[in-house]
């Protein structure tokens, strides 16, 4: 059903979130790297780069936890082995949600930050943390901008 796809039921701020999400998925940093999507589904889709169990974790730390470096993100209380932080850090890159500049030349180390494409993510982590307090039994809960 085309109705069920349309957006017509979004609220204006979801709306501008669904609009940006949509040309950040159409517009893919590097063409030469295509995605596949498994789905024509807008939810499908975004599942398929941020439906795992870090990736949301690491856009969290770099947005609220002041996280920016490879060992503040793996010091997480998550504990997010180094192998898969790496991945999902290089998956945030390619896909312009994150980007990384280098600090310390020898070795090599790199800071990460949020793109304005990755800051975009914020209304939906905030839903996401809302609903996890209200229906799994409470747990951390402290909205960006509320003290306490």
């Amino acid at each position: 059903n085309s109705d069920f796809h349309n957006e017509s039921h979004l609220s204006p701020s979801s709306f501008r979130f669904a609009s940006h999400w949509s040309n950040l998925l159409r517009n893919h940093p590097d063409p030469a790297m295509p995605h596949d999507f498994r789905s024509r589904c807008s939810i499908a889709r975004t599942l398929d780069l941020l439906g795992d169990k870090w990736t949301l974790l690491v856009v969290r730390d770099l947005l609220w936890h002041g996280k920016h470096t490879f060992g503040e993100l793996q010091g997480s209380a998550e504990r997010m082995p180094t192998n898969l932080l790496s991945d999902r850090l290089k998956r945030l890159i390619d896909w312009g949600l994150v980007e990384r500049s280098a600090y310390q030349d020898n070795p090599p180390r790199y800071r990460y930050a949020l793109t304005d494409q990755g800051r975009a993510l914020e209304p939906v982590l905030q839903q996401i943390m809302a609903w996890g307090h209200a229906h799994l039994g409470g747990g951390f809960y402290r909205p960006p901008g509320k003290s306490g």
